[in-house]
């Protein structure tokens, strides 16, 4: 029986191991404990409908957990308090179309943003009341957002491939409060994933047509680096929350790591036998989760590139998330029907 054959009736194959790292980057060595992955069992929301979840994220604090994708709404749980579909509140007002992401503000661990490409809108959230606190109109579709460090500017990627920025000021000319306005910045510049740098100077850029991670300062936009990294084209990018690394998974379905300071290729991660869609470093920085189109999630070590756990999963998910302090992680997907349902999906001890 093929591997092709053995995939379609549900066996997942195993990756091969890794060379043997060198012993100083060793678990051991640097006397980290890693958890015991194998001994958690995945918790699956199974909601129905013909639509599934299109992306999940943690607020800053952990304490909430939203997903966009599905009912026209964003879905917010408490995971440490219910999991439950008619535990979690919905925020609906302002969306007569289906949501495509949503970001939580980096500063307030109630704000949020929500986008919908057929609305043409970016919409913020403040998670205590029910109505949005603001509606941007946008000229093009709106597939994917991310704030600065500081919560103040928003980049965001329309449907062409075109990059976009909302900048929270006071309009000129004006005495009133702040709110989000489109800052006038060069159009030009494309890219399918955007995100900022720890520090909000600087951004980092990946396109499905491009084989390279393209580096760019901020505001001016100018590029600082552009980095090899697929022979397919790139599609996701993550940064290590100590500043150390930088991901960047594609077509070819190997992640490469690279380091910050030599901005090098420090490693490279096979473990993944589909195109990769998501990349989430934990919070402490030791370990990677990856999503794919395949029906598992991979978590590998980040200093050695040997592969930890493999999360056998009930769709394929177009993204993954570590929780902010734990080793805990959302993804999110559709299961095929008769009958279809969205799902969201939590990993992790106690969950």
């Amino acid at each position: 029986m093929s591997s092709s054959q053995k995939e379609e009736e549900g066996e997942l194959q195993a990756p091969q191991r890794p060379p043997s790292p060198p012993p100083h980057t060793t678990f051991s060595a640097r006397g980290v404990h890693a958890p015991n992955f194998s001994a958690f069992r995945p918790r699956d929301v199974r909601i129905p409908s013909h639509q599934g979840m299109n992306h999940v994220a943690w607020s800053c604090d952990g304490k909430k957990l939203a997903a966009a994708g599905m009912d026209k709404a964003v879905r917010i749980w408490q995971p440490d308090k219910s999991l439950d579909t008619r535990g979690c509140s919905l925020y609906s007002i302002s969306h007569s179309d289906d949501t495509d992401y949503v970001s939580w503000n980096p500063t307030h661990p109630e704000l949020f943003c929500s986008s919908s490409s057929k609305e043409r809108r970016i919409v913020f959230w403040d998670a205590r009341q029910s109505k949005p606190t603001q509606i941007v109109n946008t000229r093009s579709a709106p597939i994917q957002t991310n704030y600065s460090p500081d919560g103040k500017h928003l980049v965001w990627v329309s449907v062409p491939n075109q990059l976009h920025f909302l900048s929270f000021a006071k309009p000129e000319g004006d005495d009133g409060k702040e709110q989000w306005g489109h800052m006038t910045t060069d159009t030009s510049l494309t890219a399918t994933t955007a995100m900022f740098n720890h520090v909000g100077d600087g951004l980092i850029l990946t396109h499905i047509s491009e084989y390279q991670v393209r580096i760019h300062d901020f505001p001016a936009l100018t590029v600082q680096e552009s980095l090899p990294a697929h022979v397919g084209g790139c599609i996701a990018a993550a940064l290590d929350p100590r500043g150390k690394y930088m991901a960047s998974g594609g077509y070819d379905t190997i992640v490469n790591i690279f380091d910050m300071d030599e901005l090098i290729c420090a490693r490279t991660i096979t473990a993944c036998e589909h195109s990769v869609t998501a990349l989430s470093f934990s919070h402490c920085g030791e370990y990677i989760a990856i999503s794919n189109i395949g029906k598992y999630i991979d978590i590998c070590a980040v200093e050695t590139g040997a592969h930890m756990h493999r999360i056998k999963s009930v769709s394929s998910s177009p993204t993954v998330a570590w929780h902010p302090s734990r080793h805990a992680i959302a993804y999110c997907g559709q299961v095929a029907g008769p009958p279809s349902v969205a799902a969201v999906s939590l990993f992790g001890p106690g969950v």
